[in-house]
Order: C-alpha cells, then structure tokens, then sequence
C-alpha cells in the first residue's frame, strides 16, 4: 500500500506542476493573441487554469474535482496553447521576434 501512496503523491506533484504551467503560459500570452486564434479571452482561461492549479493543491486525486481541473488543462495544453503559439511573436507579451524596423512585409531597409 505504500507503493501506491507514493506513486499516488507523484501523479499529484505532477498534475500540480502541469497546471501551474499552463497557468504561467496563459499568463504571458497577449490578450489580443486569444482574440486573433479566435479563443476564449484570457481572463476566461486565466480563471479556468486558476481553478484547476488550486483544486489539484487542495484535492486528492481520486476526487472528481482535480479530474475535470486536469481536462480543462489538456485542452488548453493541445487546442489554446498551439493556437497562439502559432501567431507571430507568439502571442507573447514581450513583443515579437522581428525587429523594431519590420513592416508588414519584412524589415524596412531605409529606401536602400
């Protein structure tokens, strides 16, 4: 029985971890990202994947509530993540990977 104890409080470190990935990703990604992948909006997500980071702190993972948590940050993981990922700069709030200079068509080079 203690093997499955610990195997037990693994797979809830683990979920732990994940969730509160997600949540750190969905935290630094530009809000007009969620719009332009046509998303749910980053409030929503931030609340969905709050929720699921503390029900898996609190719960065990044999109660319903860290399963539908655990759902909720699959989806974002394969269908949200992907998505903004897939915009330029990658939808982080940081800015872009192009220049200060890059118009809507590569770098401006002066008129040169």
């Amino acid at each position: 029985m203690q093997g499955f104890a610990g195997f037990m409080w693994l797979l809830s470190m683990a979920l732990i971890v994940f969730s509160g990935f997600a949540l750190l990703d969905a935290a630094i990604r530009r809000e007009d990202a969620y719009r332009a992948a046509d998303k749910k909006t980053k409030p929503f997500w931030l609340i969905v994947l709050g929720l699921a980071f503390v029900v898996n702190l609190i719960f065990n993972i044999l109660s319903f509530l860290p399963i539908i948590g655990l759902i909720a940050t699959i989806v974002y993981m394969v269908d949200v993540r992907p998505a903004l990922r897939a915009l330029p700069g990658g939808g982080r709030s940081g800015g872009g990977r192009g220049s200060s200079s890059d118009g809507p068509y590569g770098p401006y080079n002066g008129g040169r």
